[in-house]
């Protein structure tokens, strides 16, 4: 998947047709106050996706600050920029189909580019019921893209089999050199799903391993941005997070080197299915 031109303007097409920015900036765990100034920095800096959820209890600010940065900027359009947010928890389909009319009113953008439900958790008649929501608020225009979060395959399998009128454009799953999930991501590829790589830095836990520190040294770049690398070189679209000015800019400069494919294979080779934070994959 090597490819020289990855940069924050580069786009990714989906299954539906549309694009999609390559790099997004994650803000799980943000304050209000944290996403809103990460949120504007990340913009400034020329990233145009920012990924929410309503569990991260900031799609208010996020959505303010992406209105303040297009009033500043005239040239910059609403459909330049690309929002996510996520279905807290699956249910029926009236709660669910409320709960994302919540959100678009919530961030006021308008409109939501990508609505995912958040986890498989609640059951298969909760997440059918919740998934036909997301087809209905596409079907209204609430929403562009629908895809799903922390889906195995199992779950994937379980939804397209239930013949829906919209495939998941995405699976966003939590995959990094140290937890690679080959399998998973080797379904979702072969079914045309695009894996939307969250905690694409294994939440800073391994900044310092001794492989990541040699390869980080031979591309002279950081370990962050040696990690954002190896996610857009296995086609995924990474969502590095950081509150800070400088990281935000830094974790997006991935232009000036290109892993090679032993390197490539040296850093799939640390999987060690290190889980940062929750795996719902599995879930009944």
């Amino acid at each position: 998947m090597a490819n020289q031109t990855y940069s924050l303007a580069s786009r990714v097409k989906l299954n539906n047709g549309l694009l999609m920015p390559q790099i997004h900036l994650g803000v799980y765990l943000m304050s209000g106050g944290e996403a809103s100034k990460a949120v504007t920095y990340a913009l400034e800096a020329g990233y145009r996706a920012v990924d929410s959820a309503q569990m991260y209890h900031n799609e208010k600010q996020v959505g303010k600050s992406i209105l303040c940065f297009l009033d500043a900027h005239p040239e910059v359009k609403r459909q330049d920029i690309h929002y996510t947010t996520k279905l807290a928890s699956n249910s029926d389909y009236d709660t669910a189909r409320k709960s994302i009319t919540k959100s678009v009113k919530e961030c006021g953008l308008g409109y939501i580019d990508l609505f995912l439900l958040h986890s498989p958790y609640g059951g298969k008649r909760a997440r059918l019921e919740s998934w036909k929501a997301v087809e209905d608020a596409v079907a209204a225009g609430e929403v562009k893209i629908g895809g799903v979060s922390n889906y195995g395959e199992k779950h994937l399998e379980e939804l397209l089999a239930s013949t829906p009128r919209l495939k998941p454009a995405v699976n966003q799953i939590e995959v990094h050199p140290f937890n690679t999930r080959t399998k998973l991501t080797s379904y979702c590829q072969s079914h045309d799903i695009l894996v939307e790589a969250y905690a694409p830095l294994a939440r800073a836990y391994k900044m310092k391993d001794p492989t990541i520190l040699t390869l980080a040294k031979k591309y002279s770049c950081t370990s962050a941005q040696l990690m954002v690398r190896w996610s857009l070189q296995h086609g995924y679209v990474p969502l590095p997070k950081s509150v800070n000015k400088a990281r935000i800019v830094e974790n997006a400069q991935i232009e000036g080197f290109e892993i090679e494919e032993a390197d490539m294979r040296k850093m799939d080779d640390l999987d060690e299915y290190l889980v940062t934070d929750w795996d719902p994959v599995d879930a009944p």
